[in-house]
């Protein structure tokens, strides 16, 4: 029997894992940090969490029917950029900025660069930054969970700025009980996120271990409290560090895809996250140190590529 070569270009290995299978797994894994969110900060939070998804996916939908480009609102990754920003606004936040930020992250951010897996930054990160330079005030103002209208310094702030004010326990950091934004102040909820993202194959470990190891060693040994446990582990537990290790570091658009450009993009944002908090004058630093690496991708991307088999002078260019 004569047998047949096919030959097809590629890829020839082919998964059932669609873009909209992806999104609907990091909204699941986003589901728990939310929860506490929503119900530390009371239905405010959930108000905003709406406003800025459906913000997101009215924008999109909007932007594509005047372009007149192909629909991509059921991909549901506009539904996870309003999610992720709203994780990461104060509870406090008035709603029109929310919808205005929401815009910004899928019309200039997202769209304007071609869609989805075109974008440079993430849309939501890049939309948080955006947000903080426009309205410090308003994203830097936050309130104490199960209260109605007590604002608080966030504990990070508290160390910062040496603020005479009481830190949350170990375990109100693990569960959430204590200021911060909507979505990062859950310890527990967003392993527990992580953890399903690892499970369904969504995520790579790498760049989140490196992030948040590169960030510990350099605390703990130069920090402002050097070699203090208890200092490093309120820096690792409170603040947006494990928010945006798990899900904005990890965003397949805007990091690298081989492993030593995910080691070093890691690696990237724990030094800058480190820096901005020791050194600036902002307490948090993990937004721009994300966006800042997010720029470097690319050349990170380039020069990180193994070298093609039986190929002596480097990766394959042609």
């Amino acid at each position: 029997m004569e047998s047949k070569l096919i030959m097809s270009s590629s890829p020839h290995i082919h998964t059932s894992t669609t873009t909209t299978r992806i999104m609907l797994d990091v909204i699941i894994a986003l589901l728990p940090p939310t929860a506490v969110g929503v119900y530390f900060f009371g239905v405010r939070a959930a108000a905003l969490v709406a406003v800025a998804v459906l913000s997101a996916v009215l924008a999109e939908w909007i932007f594509e029917k005047i372009t007149k480009k192909k629909n991509t609102v059921g991909d549901l990754s506009a539904v996870v950029t309003g999610l992720l920003l709203a994780l990461n606004v104060s509870p406090l936040m008035p709603f029109w900025m929310v919808v205005i930020g929401s815009g910004f992250a899928i019309i200039i951010v997202k769209q304007m660069f071609g869609g989805l897996g075109k974008n440079f930054v993430n849309p939501a990160l890049g939309a948080r930054c955006f947000m903080l330079i426009a309205w410090t005030g308003a994203m830097t103002t936050f309130k104490e969970p199960l209260c109605d209208a007590v604002s608080s310094a966030t504990p990070l702030a508290v160390m910062k700025d040496a603020i005479a004010a009481p830190m949350p326990t170990m375990l109100d950091c693990f569960i959430g009980n204590m200021p911060g934004t909507i979505g990062e102040v859950s310890a527990i909820a967003l392993i527990i996120g992580f953890i399903y993202l690892l499970i369904r194959g969504v995520v790579s470990v790498k760049i989140p271990a490196m992030y948040i190891l590169t960030f510990a060693v350099l605390t703990f040994f130069f920090g402002k409290q050097q070699m203090d446990i208890t200092y490093l582990l309120y820096q690792l537990l409170t603040g947006g560090l494990l928010l945006g290790a798990f899900f904005m570091a990890t965003d397949y658009a805007t990091t690298p895809t081989t492993s030593l450009g995910m080691l070093i993009f890691g690696a990237g944002c724990g030094v800058l996250t480190f820096l901005i908090r020791r050194f600036g004058g902002y307490p948090e630093g993990v937004s721009f140190s994300i966006l800042l690496m997010n720029l470097v991708s690319p050349l990170l991307e380039r020069y990180t590529v193994p070298k093609s088999f039986g190929n002596r002078g480097g990766a394959y260019n042609g």
